[in-house]
């Protein structure tokens, strides 16, 4: 784990006398609060990390629909990043939708700067089915971006772009795990989800294949999933536990808190960011 440099013109300690973690998100906000940075903030809070965000894009959305997708400019992205490493500096990163190539140019750039960990979830379309990055920025987020990360966290979706195969099987989720390690180098965590039967993931690391399971939770409120996942994760990196402990935590809180969801909106609802952490 990197080292991470106190804050500057403060100890770095709570009036308490203890070290607060601090993560990181850079990525779009969700008004109805179920994805995105209000899902990532909300999920720090709950595994007692302190969360900073840096807004990439603006959403008009609900739960049933996504109207417009507004991207910040990339100057004012990278301001808000480096106001935060100049000030809290955090013990570990997160990206979510980033939108266009010249943010994720601009992240991958910056990142170089980072002295924690960096977790790429890889945001390309919304539950809605809305596209979140442009066309011409997929090849910047795998040749630019995912070289500077320690995990990427994609779906079966995301997995087939990034790996530029079909991922219809457990067999398959291994396979494009290994060709996007061989492409940037970085951990892979394959979300199996959206596949028949249990719920399993899938982490290469580079070494070691490793699955995580759970029951399937037959329910239409899965908004923010993917956001919240690797929110967790984030939060136990920046706490300082190892990566396969992290993905296991957050995957026990994942499962817990889609099958305690609060049962919101009238469409894909969000998750309950308030399950209880294990």
């Amino acid at each position: 784990m990197p080292a991470v440099p106190p804050r500057p013109g403060g100890s770095g300690l709570s009036d308490t006398g203890r070290v607060k973690p601090v993560a990181l998100t850079i990525a779009g906000s969700d008004p109805s609060g179920g994805a995105g940075i209000q899902a990532d903030l909300k999920t720090f809070h709950q595994f007692g990390v302190y969360g900073e965000a840096a807004i990439t894009l603006l959403t008009v959305q609900n739960t049933r629909t996504v109207a417009e997708v507004v991207l910040i400019e990339p100057r004012l992205v990278r301001a808000q990043v480096e106001a935060v490493l100049d000030d809290i500096p955090p013990q570990a990163v997160k990206t979510g939708a980033l939108g266009s190539a010249g943010i994720i140019e601009m992240i991958a750039d910056l990142a170089l700067q980072f002295r924690a960990p960096l977790v790429v979830d890889p945001v390309m379309i919304s539950k809605h089915g809305a596209p979140l990055i442009a066309p011409d920025a997929r090849s910047a987020l795998a040749d630019r971006l995912l070289p500077r990360a320690a995990l990427v966290t994609p779906n079966l979706h995301e997995a087939e772009a990034l790996a530029e195969r079909a991922v219809r099987s457990a067999g398959d989720m291994e396979e494009a795990a290994r060709r996007i390690h061989g492409r940037c180098g970085a951990a892979v965590l394959v979300k199996g989800g959206h596949l028949e039967g249990e719920a399993a993931d899938l982490l290469f690391d580079g070494a070691d294949v490793r699955w995580y399971r759970a029951p399937r939770i037959d329910t239409p409120h899965t908004h923010g999933t993917g956001c919240t996942y690797s929110a967790a994760i984030t939060a136990c990196l920046a706490s300082g536990e190892p990566l396969h402990a992290a993905v296991e935590r957050a995957k026990r809180y994942i499962a817990e808190a889609i099958g305690t969801n609060p049962g919101l909106g009238h469409g894909c609802g969000p998750v309950n960011h308030h399950a209880a952490v294990s």
